[in-house]
């Protein structure tokens, strides 16, 4: 990975915070100091670079990868291949960024950005003055299928020769992405949807316009659930937990999750309700929300008290608002979400306190 810098002008410093050790032989034609996993980058001139090798593979305990390269493919995330930066710049410095791949011949590549030439693909990322590029990415002997969903260039892409459903994938975006985006109308312009089989993660993993699902999940599960949903949503919000909120970020996807599927007809009133209420019955299970992280019976609990504040919000307002308002707000101001902060949008949406997000409701 090289990346290259170029202008009249050029940040005076930049630092690059190197998560694990994925990171080698890192190398600058400018100064470049490594402290533990900071990188310190001082450009000098009219053109400075930077230079180290990436590796690709990533495992996690269960054995299976978030990010791995084989003899024909590779998948990845552009917000690990070039890591978080923070530029130290004169004020009104602005970048323009693009990347450009070098692969085997045969080679193609998907990214959530619009492929301007060959291989070369400009990078948008709003609010940010320099800019890197995000999101999930696949290369390698691939094949894709693609449409324009409620506004959105979407495009599903997975290696040849696995077995994987791209056109039943599309065509179950094509049913339930336009009701995600009259909830979310912020949803990014682009949508890319990564699919593998073994060894990846088995289960799905959102990113900046982008996710990957693994080959084998089903578009919905015997719960009545949909994991692709659940990501697209993650998508959708851009939002995180605080700490101890993670169960509000969880909780609204597999919300949405089940309640998309009921809006598009995918599942029946009937159902739906049926799931509600296995979903209420497995929360039980957990013996608190406020977790570092929400999962299992954590996350159902959640959903089924997003699915009470969207009740009581209905009832307080005749149906002239409802959770979407709320988690239209939450993506609107997205970043890092909290408890206070979910009170606060359902309240204005009630238009009074919401008691299913007491802190009796809560604990109980």
């Amino acid at each position: 990975m090289t990346i290259q810098l170029r202008g009249e002008k050029l940040p005076s410093k930049l630092v690059l915070h190197l998560h694990g050790d994925r990171y080698k032989h890192m190398q600058s034609t400018d100064t470049l100091d490594i402290e533990g996993d900071r990188a310190t980058w001082k450009p000098s001139g009219t053109s400075s670079e930077l230079s180290y090798q990436f590796a690709i593979d990533e495992q996690k305990s269960s054995g299976r990868y978030d990010s791995r390269v084989q003899a024909d493919w590779a998948i990845l995330r552009g917000d690990k291949l070039i890591p978080p930066i923070a530029a130290t710049m004169k004020s009104g410095l602005q970048s323009r960024a693009h990347l450009t791949l070098h692969m085997p011949n045969g080679w193609s590549a998907a990214l959530p950005y619009k492929e301007s030439s060959e291989n070369r693909f400009p990078i948008t990322d709003p609010g940010r003055r320099f800019k890197r590029p995000k999101g999930w990415m696949i290369l390698g002997n691939i094949g894709s299928r693609q449409d324009m969903i409620a506004g959105v260039s979407t495009k599903v892409a997975a290696p040849l020769d696995e077995g994987i459903r791209r056109q039943d994938t599309l065509a179950f975006l094509n049913w339930n992405l336009p009701h995600i985006v009259e909830v979310f109308p912020g949803f990014p312009n682009r949508l890319l949807v990564v699919m593998g089989g073994d060894p990846m993660w088995l289960g799905g993993l959102s990113g900046t316009g982008s996710l990957f699902m693994h080959g084998g999940r089903p578009l919905i599960s015997g719960n009545r659930t949909s994991s692709l949903i659940h990501e697209l949503v993650h998508v959708a919000t851009g939002i995180r937990g605080d700490g101890e909120s993670d169960w509000i970020v969880e909780g609204l996807a597999e919300f949405y999750a089940l309640e998309i599927l009921r809006r598009s007809g995918g599942i029946s009133e009937k159902r739906y309700q049926q799931a509600l209420e296995a979903l209420a019955e497995w929360g039980r299970e957990s013996a608190t929300l406020f977790r570092k992280r929400s999962e299992g019976a954590t996350t159902a609990r959640a959903a089924s008290i997003i699915a009470n504040v969207d009740r009581e919000i209905r009832s307080a307002t005749n149906n002239q608002a409802s959770i979407d308002d709320v988690a239209r707000a939450l993506a609107e101001e997205r970043g890092q979400v909290s408890l206070s902060q979910l009170r606060r949008l359902a309240a204005e949406a009630a238009g009074k306190p919401v008691q299913a997000l007491s802190d009796r409701a809560l604990s109980n």
